[in-house]
């Protein structure tokens, strides 16, 4: 079946109860890009941080465009658990395409922002929470491999796009 399925198999010799609650909590996060915007909600709040969050923001709707409206739809690869139906999901299933990953590309995206906007702890907080929440799309077999690294990639191009906007913009 391939190498992303013996990974993805490997992942599931890993699960115990209390990982799975974990993981559930992280991928949870990650669920319509909530904390991400949250955090740039918050940091659009205090005039010392809105810059940053005005390009986290615009890393966001990057990203949605591109990965959620565009991608997805033009790429529809079928989610892992839809081929190996052997496998039991312990999450809520996903209902649109697998590549790329939108909870991965939008973490990504918001890494990125924070960084390249000189967020010098921030972008290094969000960057574990970010591969955490990559690492559970993984453990929880509704993603490939290549959907997750897709997402990274995609996600930081977001990122960069939206720095790229706001700093034309704003100057």
């Amino acid at each position: 079946m391939g190498i992303e399925f013996q990974i993805l198999d490997a992942l599931q010799k890993i699960h115990t109860p209390i990982l799975d609650k974990c993981m559930a909590a992280i991928t949870s996060l990650g669920n319509a890009g909530i904390i991400w915007i949250i955090l740039a909600a918050v940091l659009l709040i205090y005039p010392k941080t809105r810059k940053t969050g005005i390009i986290v923001a615009a890393a966001l709707i990057v990203d949605l465009i591109l990965c959620n409206v565009i991608l997805k739809n033009l790429i529809a690869r079928t989610r892992p658990y839809d081929i190996n139906t052997a496998v039991q999901i312990i999450i809520a299933k996903p209902h649109d395409y697998s590549f790329p990953s939108g909870h991965t590309a939008a973490s990504f995206a918001s890494v990125a922002a924070l960084y390249l906007a000189g967020a010098k702890k921030g972008w290094k907080i969000a960057g574990v929470l970010a591969v955490l929440i990559a690492f559970s799309r993984l453990y929880f077999y509704v993603h490939f491999p290549t959907d997750v690294l897709g997402g990274i990639v995609f996600g930081i191009l977001s990122g960069v796009i939206g720095y790229k906007i706001v700093k034309k913009k704003i100057r």
